[in-house]
């Protein structure tokens, strides 16, 4: 069951609920994407846009137009992968969480 942010919010902490869940949702798919015994062509990419996502979540402040660049590449290159389906839908949430970005 997924709770909502404000119910995982620690008292007293600064940090932005929405990079929490970014963090561990990133964590959990490059776990799971790094345990997963099939190779596909596309997993090079998969790990690479995983890592840029972890990188812009400990920055504290991610670029939402990037986040959703790199989401889109990794639901493109594991998508098919239905053992991996669950862990991206945690990173797409965590994603959707930060809103749309600015308009130019």
């Amino acid at each position: 069951m997924l709770r909502s942010v404000e119910q995982r919010q620690v008292t007293g902490s600064d940090e932005d609920p929405r990079v929490a869940e970014l963090r561990a949702a990133v964590a959990r798919l490059r776990r799971e994407l790094a345990a997963h015994p099939a190779e596909f062509t596309d997993r090079g990419i998969a790990e690479d846009e995983l890592a840029a996502l972890a990188e812009m979540a400990y920055g504290g402040a991610p670029e939402i137009p990037r986040m959703r660049r790199s989401l889109l590449l990794v639901a493109g290159a594991i998508g098919s992968v239905s053992a991996l389906a669950a862990g991206l839908a945690a990173v797409r949430v965590a994603v959707e969480m930060f809103g749309e970005p600015n308009a130019r």
